[in-house]
């Protein structure tokens, strides 16, 4: 076995080529080449470079692969030095391109691990979690550096390229987790729609997740690693009849992150772009046409690129609750309420519904905290979806909690969370709110006007029923609120539990 090693130096930034990918600038560096060698061989370049502050979102290491190559390696490390408080440091993702290129829609993606990885590989029947195995065709492919942040002096790096020559295995044909699991026909399901595995930035194996979403009491959940769907293939054999597995994507763009929920298998959706380059549109519609939802994550969460900048007019419902209840998921319940209202304008027709999920990575995450509780008309992606789209589904922080929430009128007539009373304006409503596994929590009724019902705290069994009568012309809707009774620094009373709304009126 025969080793080449070769180091080359990308220098300053004069010498680089730019070039626009889709609406957003990139940097091309030159290239690495490699000759033709020998089966059982393997050659290694290695490049050294520094990115200035101010460096476009990503840049692309051309790699010229030869004929007779059967794996790549990929090894790169940066320097961290440190920086003044306040001051952001080195931050440096990656990922892959094979040879049909870097255009913006990922034709040629072959992976992304962001910065949880140091090392990653690809070949035909095999690939670092992340990435995506397949045929390693001639032709140029290309390393994609994403400078998250660059500490002021800049960000010196150094990536070893590895290629192993020989005759390529069978690429595996690709099992998909089944779209239907075993239901209970129309009834409430539980679900987890924002979760990471070992497949993006997450520690949990698959097998992990599912036995925590099982032991957490869930019906369903969605694969969404970040910027890859390379976990897509692995889910089918910890799926069963008894926990719904649907695929998805986090696309983790640099002005927000948006779960794409229940896609097609091997859906794949681009995230090199930002609101300026009005790209997010297109990507929105190809979730959807993928069968997805397309589904805004912890929009006024702190962590730099993650608050939501593209605007709700592609959203079909937004994450309101992420993980642990924090200040942040406050900011986005009052943001929220803020948009229900706004829709009351026009009736309340074209309203955003409301989920939650735990955005869990590793332990202590708490997979199932919170979930979304839908009413289906069974479990399948399809149902799951539809209600999720409709808004009948309240958000929980465990299975230990269940809500009941209706309003009725005079002459029989009833709606349920997500749906229209459809009474005159000033006939008498009822607001009947059942809750379990809540105790010492207080329930809250909240309208268009704010919170217009505080209740006495639930006991200790936390089992209760709350009720309150309004009209139309009071509350154009109503949707229900129940807190811990003890506050988390200024909130307050963390979320036990929220529904989204019932309108009322015509």
């Amino acid at each position: 076995m025969c080793e080449d090693d070769h180091e080359q130096e990308h220098a300053g930034i004069g010498r680089r080529a730019v070039f626009v990918t889709g609406a957003a600038a990139a940097l091309t560096l030159g290239s690495v080449s490699f000759a033709s060698a020998a089966p059982r061989e393997r050659r290694t370049r290695t490049v050294r470079g520094t990115l200035p502050p101010g460096s476009p979102d990503f840049v692309y290491v051309p790699v010229e692969v030869p004929r007779g190559v059967r794996e790549i390696h990929v090894a790169y490390t940066y320097d961290r030095p440190a920086v003044p408080a306040g001051t952001q440091g080195n931050a440096l993702d990656i990922g892959l391109f094979d040879k049909r290129g870097t255009d913006l829609g990922g034709r040629g993606f072959r992976g992304w691990s962001g910065g949880a990885r140091t090392e990653f590989f690809v070949r035909a029947d095999a690939a670092t979690p992340g990435y995506v195995p397949g045929p390693v065709r001639p032709g140029t492919w290309h390393i994609a550096l994403g400078p998250y942040t660059v500490a002021p002096e800049g960000l010196s790096y150094e990536i070893t390229v590895t290629l192993a020559y020989g005759e390529q295995d069978e690429a595996p044909r690709p099992v998909y987790p089944p779209e239907r699991a075993r239901g209970r026909g129309r009834a409430w399901y539980r679900g987890d729609c924002h979760l990471h595995s070992e497949y993006s930035d997450g520690r949990y194996t698959l097998a992990q997740i599912a036995e925590l979403a099982r032991a957490a009491g869930l019906d369903f959940i969605n694969s969404s690693e970040h910027n890859t769907h390379s976990a897509h293939a692995h889910w089918a054999e910890h799926a069963g009849d008894d926990l719904l597995v649907m695929l998805g994507e986090e696309v983790t763009t640099r002005n927000g992150h948006v779960v794409a929920l229940g896609t097609d298998p091997g859906t794949f959706v681009d995230w090199r772009y930002r609101a300026r380059d009005n790209r997010f549109g297109r990507f929105a519609r190809q979730i959807r046409r993928a069968g997805g939802l397309v589904v805004p994550a912890h929009p006024h969460a702190t962590c730099i690129g993650c608050n939501w900048k593209f605007g709700f007019g592609e959203a079909d419902a937004v994450e309101v609750w992420n993980g642990a209840y924090t200040p942040d998921d406050e900011v986005a319940l009052a943001d929220w309420d803020g948009m229900l209202v706004a829709s009351v304008r026009d009736g309340g027709r074209d309203w955003i519904p409301a989920m939650g999920s735990s955005d869990s990575h590793r332990s202590p995450d708490v997979i199932g905290r919170p979930q979304t509780v839908v009413l289906a008309d069974d479990l399948t992606r399809e149902a799951i979806q539809e209600g999720i789209r409709a808004g009948r589904s309240y958000v929980a922080e465990s299975s230990k909690v269940s809500l009941s929430f209706t309003a009725s009128g005079g002459r029989g007539e009833h709606a349920g969370i997500g749906e229209r009373l459809r009474v005159d304006r000033d006939t008498p409503v009822t607001v009947r709110l059942e809750v379990t596994g809540a105790p010492r929590c207080t329930v809250r009724f909240v309208t268009d006007q704010g919170v217009l019902f505080t209740g006495d705290p639930l006991p200790v069994s936390g089992t209760g029923t709350v009720e309150w009568r309004t009209t139309a012309s009071y509350a154009a809707y109503v949707r229900a609120e129940v807190r811990h009774e003890t506050a988390a620094g200024p909130l307050p009373g963390a979320l036990a539990a929220f529904t989204n709304p019932v309108f009322l009126g015509r």
